[in-house]
C-alpha cells in the first residue's frame, strides 16, 4: 500500500510540474500574441496554438479570454519586477542607470501589450473594471519599486509626485516609442531627469 502511494506522489509532482509549465507558456504566448496582434487578434486558440498546447487545455487554466490576458499582463509584470530589483541587489549608486531601468519598463513587449488591454477595456465594459483594478496593483507595486531604487524619502514635501511624475514622463516615452525608434530623444530626456531626481532627492 505504501509503495502504491509513494508512486501516486511522484506522479502528481512531475503533473504539478507539467500544469505550472503549460500555465507559463500560457501567459508568455498571451503577452506576445497581445502586444503583436492587439486585442482583436489575440484569441484563446491563436493563444493556445502559439503554446503549443490544445484549446482545452488553455481553457483548463483560464476559463475566459478576459481571465487569460489580464493574468498574463500581471504575471510578466511581476516578473518584470523581480529582473529589476535584480539588476541593483547592493541598491542602486547611480540614478541614471535606475532612470533607464525605469524607462526600458515602458518601451518593451509588456507595455506594448498592456496598452492594447487598457484599449479594449476603455470600449468593452466587461474588461473595464478587472483592467482598472490591475493597473491599479501594477501601477503601485512600480512607483514602490522606483521609490525605493532611487532612495527617495517620500515624508519630504513634493517628492511623491516629483517620483510619480517621472513614472508619468516614463509611460509618455513608452507611447512615443510604439510609432518610432525614439532611442535618441529618450536619452536626452533619461539624462536630464536623472539630473533633475538627483537634485530634488538629494
Amino acid at each position: 500500500m505504501g509503495a502504491v502511494n509513494g508512486a501516486q506522489a511522484a506522479e502528481r509532482v512531475p503533473k504539478q510540474d507539467r500544469s505550472r509549465a503549460t500555465r507559463q507558456r500560457l501567459l508568455e504566448a498571451a503577452v506576445a500574441c497581445l502586444a503583436e496582434h492587439g486585442w482583436a487578434g489575440s484569441t484563446v486558440s491563436v493563444v493556445a496554438e502559439r503554446a503549443g498546447v490544445s484549446r482545452g487545455a488553455a481553457q483548463h487554466h483560464f476559463p475566459t479570454r478576459e481571465d487569460l490576458f489580464t493574468a498574463a499582463v500581471e504575471y510578466v509584470a511581476e516578473e518584470r519586477s523581480t529582473a529589476l530589483r535584480a539588476l541593483f541587489p547592493e541598491g542602486a549608486g547611480d540614478r541614471r542607470a535606475v532612470v533607464s531601468a525605469l524607462v526600458d519598463l515602458f518601451t518593451g513587449p509588456l507595455f506594448r501589450a498592456a496598452l492594447h488591454l487598457w484599449v479594449a477595456a476603455s470600449n468593452e465594459a466587461h474588461l473595464h473594471s478587472r483592467v482598472t483594478e490591475l493597473e491599479g496593483r501594477v501601477g503601485r507595486e512600480t512607483h514602490r519599486i522606483a521609490v525605493e531604487l532611487l532612495r527617495a524619502d517620500e515624508s519630504r514635501p513634493g517628492v511623491r509626485e516629483t517620483v510619480q511624475g517621472f513614472l508619468d514622463m516614463a509611460r509618455g516615452l513608452g507611447l512615443a516609442n510604439l510609432l518610432t525608434d525614439d532611442a535618441g530623444r529618450r536619452d536626452r530626456v533619461v539624462a536630464q531627469w536623472a539630473a533633475i531626481l538627483d537634485t530634488t532627492l538629494d
